[in-house]
């Protein structure tokens, strides 16, 4: 690598670390101030504060880190503009190209970074913010679906229940049907169930069995019943947040899990997924958009540049959270979702890098 190269990409990864290291104790003082009183009068332990915190930086850092590092580029490439070295540099006969050589190098060192953050780092991140917040400060939140709570347990068997209660390990008006083709063998439907975690059977109350004969239907009826059934009482009902917590080969087959399952949950698990590939990607995109927005000189000076990206930014993050919860609410497609502000934002870099080369 030439002189140029080191100089530009020791100041492309020094300016997004050192913007990390600023903007990381704000938001922890800012979250801090905000979640206090919470804290103390839950008494919570001052090392369970401590790891909180150590999550919630990895957590935010990963979630932020496309907006700091375009930040970053905008100013340390707006300085350089304003200091007439980039003036210089295609003065000597280095071609824009050329120039933007080094930006790439380090897009690509922290596509890697994210990649490894997003993928194995942010998710164990995620599992302690989350427990923190769910048994601290948010004691009341239901974070498992509680109604109507409808499965495909195995290739052949659905069970349902109207009530689900995690905690307790129970749930009301439960069924099982049993199905051989497209053919309804058995039917069982109890008032209530239970699990029992000393044997792990289930006890069900109130229980009608029906079987489906082709002569006619025998019905039986038991008022108690302890028995084994085929599915982890656990596993029905998964927290909202579960799919932050997986690394990514977790998270496929989680995904794998729920679809088989029927649930409805699919699109937000399909989001996080998606978002694992699409974060990293972002990196090289918003680099290119900051390099040609802020490498004219203007007259405004840096302040001009910064208004522009923060605008950029914040456009680029408003399409991430609007398409995201569409996909999670409804039937659109999670993939175009995601996808779509690198898209978008793909196709402004090009115009915007063929503008700032000529």
């Amino acid at each position: 690598m030439k002189i140029l190269d080191w100089y530009i990409l020791k100041r492309y990864l020094g300016t997004f670390f050192l913007m990390l290291l600023l903007f990381i104790p704000i938001g922890i003082t800012v979250n801090l101030a905000e979640k206090i009183g919470k804290i103390l009068d839950n008494e919570v332990p001052f090392i369970e504060v401590a790891l909180y915190y150590v999550d919630f930086t990895i957590y935010f850092a990963n979630l932020l880190f496309p907006l700091f590092l375009f930040l970053s580029v905008i100013w340390f490439t707006s300085k350089l503009a304003n200091n007439t070295e980039i003036i210089a540099f295609l003065s000597s006969g280095v071609s824009f190209w050329r120039f933007l050589r080094p930006y790439l190098i380090g897009a690509s060192i922290v596509c890697i970074l994210a990649l490894i953050l997003g993928m194995f780092l942010a998710p164990k991140a995620s599992k302690g913010f989350n427990e923190f917040k769910y048994e601290y400060l948010k004691k009341n939140v239901e974070t498992q679906e509680t109604r109507d709570v409808y499965r495909q347990i195995n290739d052949n068997e659905f069970i349902y229940a109207s009530h689900f209660q995690p905690l307790g390990k129970s749930a009301r008006n439960f069924t099982l049907e049993h199905f051989e083709g497209n053919r309804l063998k058995f039917k069982i439907s109890a008032s209530s169930l239970r699990f029992n975690e000393e044997d792990t059977t289930y006890s069900l109350t109130n229980v009608n069995k029906r079987i489906i004969g082709v002569d006619g239907d025998s019905i039986f009826h038991q008022n108690k019943l302890d028995t084994i059934l085929p599915f982890e009482f656990d596993e029905l009902t998964p927290e909202t947040y579960i799919a932050e917590t997986l690394n990514y080969t977790e998270l496929n087959k989680f995904i794998e899990q729920e679809r088989r399952r029927g649930s409805g949950n699919i699109n937000r698990y399909l989001v996080v997924a998606y978002k694992r590939w699409s974060i990293p990607v972002s990196a090289f995109i918003l680099t290119i958009i900051a390099v040609a927005v802020s490498s004219m000189k203007r007259r405004g000076g840096m302040g001009v540049n910064l208004a522009v990206g923060i605008t950029l930014a914040f456009i680029f993050i408003f399409f991430d959270k609007v398409f995201g919860t569409m996909a999670e609410q409804s039937t659109f497609s999670p993939l175009i979702a995601v996808w779509f502000p690198n898209i978008s934002f793909g196709l402004l870099a090009i115009f915007l890098l063929y503008r700032a080369k000529r």
